[in-house]
């Protein structure tokens, strides 16, 4: 039998900070699973042109792995050099499977471990199984009429075809959010004729991106100087919560009217700035950071369609909008987002009694500090439902989880143990407390539908709060909130 003290599903940041946190606890006896061919999740992948982190690259990183940054906001190359760079100090890739795709996991109560099944057939064992397979990370491609029909080249951006050349095309991309925003202004410039096809716009503000010089980047080398940077840039971000949580008049007074002054300023056209300027307070979706996208927009060369003029149905040769207009396209770039709220996780998980983790989210994704499930045992789940963060690093979140995954592992083996499972009692209160919570949020009274939200209207990407209290409900580990065997 091939098993595991633990195994790790995912070997993007979520699957490091597991790891690395194991290795620090003397835990040698787990294996990684990475269904792609190489390692490092989000910041591998996706490889669109103009891809960079929206939050700054010195809190964007793990606590104790300081980096010389050679901007602010990192771009995609470097933030894989970053990534490898973790990969090769912990010695993870002698630790990681690479093309294993889990297809289903199943608790075996008699053996008290867990039964991963892969595509390749076989089955990995393990008494602890962490997911860490990412919310962004299956992508979604709408079932528009006639999508198959389409006889160009398509992809969706999370999986860029470098390989193909846009240059001089005639290229839609369908959808406006965060990496859409990145690929426009990447790629405006380069191709013939670029067709923006928006569903609801999204509020954009200025973009404060530094590059950093190199006496600044040997300072960044200081553990001290990285951490009070760190530190700065923490609370500085921190404080939006007031205006996502507490005061939607501060929200609108200072980030909103500064989003339409930002889109006065680099907007003349009047009917390109109405449809660009949401009719939702601002923080309901994601904020995007940029000072290209707008340029963009206004280049002779680029077309926005609203939803006024969306589309009716793809053809062979291209889109046919509402309008009844026919657009003659090379290529079509889905950058139409991931299944993050109704499909946290990818694969089918069944429990103790066979029941279903997909059973037990009919109505909507929920768990005990976005971490652990009643009747599944030993099962942790990274960046799980409402564990998102909208004003702050993921990565402060996933090493918050990290807090409470691993005191849950020491509590196993001080008490000599088997299994832990989260009460169902406790897992209920706090996920009341979460939705009660959430009621404040702008992500629940802004006036905008989201993939925060799962099909139920629960908001499920997000904390409701400040990401300190996340990570000081997770630190304190509670045993009267688990049974043990």
């Amino acid at each position: 039998m091939d098993k595991h003290q633990v195994v790790i599903i995912g070997s993007g940041f979520g699957g490091q900070c597991a790891a690395i946190n194991l290795i620090k606890r003397g835990i040698s006896d787990f294996v990684i699973l990475e269904r792609r061919e190489f390692m490092g999740g989000t910041w591998c992948q996706n490889s669109y042109p103009g891809a960079a982190v929206d939050v700054q690259s010195p809190l964007y990183s793990i606590s104790h792995e300081p980096y010389d940054w050679s901007q602010m906001f990192a771009e995609q190359a470097e933030l894989e050099e970053y990534t490898n760079h973790v990969i090769e100090k912990y010695k993870l890739r002698e630790k990681t499977r690479t093309q294993t795709n889990v297809v289903k996991v199943e608790w075996q109560e008699e053996l008290k471990c867990w039964r991963i099944e892969t595509e390749q057939g076989d089955a990995v064992y393990a008494q602890i199984l962490i997911n860490a397979s990412g919310p962004l990370s299956t992508p979604v491609i709408p079932n528009f009429p006639g999508r198959d029909t389409f006889k160009g080249k398509t992809f969706h951006t999370n999986n860029w075809d470098h390989s193909y050349d846009h240059r001089g095309k005639r290229v839609a991309i369908i959808g406006s959010g965060a990496s859409a925003a990145q690929v426009i202004p990447a790629i405006a410039g380069e191709v013939g004729e670029l067709h923006i096809f928006q569903r609801s716009p999204h509020w954009v503000l200025p973009r404060p991106d530094r590059s950093f010089k190199p006496w600044q980047r040997s300072l960044l080398r200081i553990k001290p100087v990285y951490k009070a940077l760190r530190t700065a840039i923490y609370w500085g971000l921190e404080a939006r919560v007031v205006g996502f949580k507490y005061s939607q008049t501060a929200l609108k007074v200072f980030a909103q009217n500064h989003a339409l002054k930002h889109i006065e300023q680099q907007i003349a056209d009047p009917e390109l700035r109405r449809k660009v300027t949401p009719d939702f307070t601002i923080g309901c979706k994601r904020i995007i950071l940029s000072n290209t996208l707008y340029p963009a927009y206004c280049r002779p060369n680029v077309t926005l369609h609203d939803k006024t003029d969306g589309i009716a149905r793809i053809t062979e040769t291209g889109i046919e909008t509402q309008s009844g207009s026919q657009i003659e396209l090379d290529l079509i770039v889905y950058s139409t987002g991931y299944d993050a709220t109704d499909g946290v996780i990818s694969y089918p998980v069944k429990g103790r009694d066979g029941k279903s983790l997909g059973e037990v989210w009919k109505e909507f994704p929920r768990a005990y500090l976005g971490t652990t499930v009643p009747g599944f045992p030993n099962l942790f789940i990274v960046t799980g439902p409402n564990t998102g963060i909208g004003h702050t690093s993921a990565i402060f979140v996933i090493e918050a989880q990290m807090n409470y995954i691993m005191k849950s592992i020491d509590a196993l083996r001080k008490n000599n143990k088997q299994v832990i499972e989260v009460k169902p009692q406790a897992e209920h209160d706090y996920t009341h407390m979460i939705h009660t919570e959430m009621d404040k949020t702008v992500w629940k009274t802004g006036g905008c539908n989201s993939w925060y939200q799962s099909k139920s209207g629960h908001v499920i990407a997000m904390f409701p709060g400040f990401s300190f209290t996340y990570r000081q409900l997770a630190n304190n580990f509670k045993p009267q909130h688990h049974v043990f065997q």
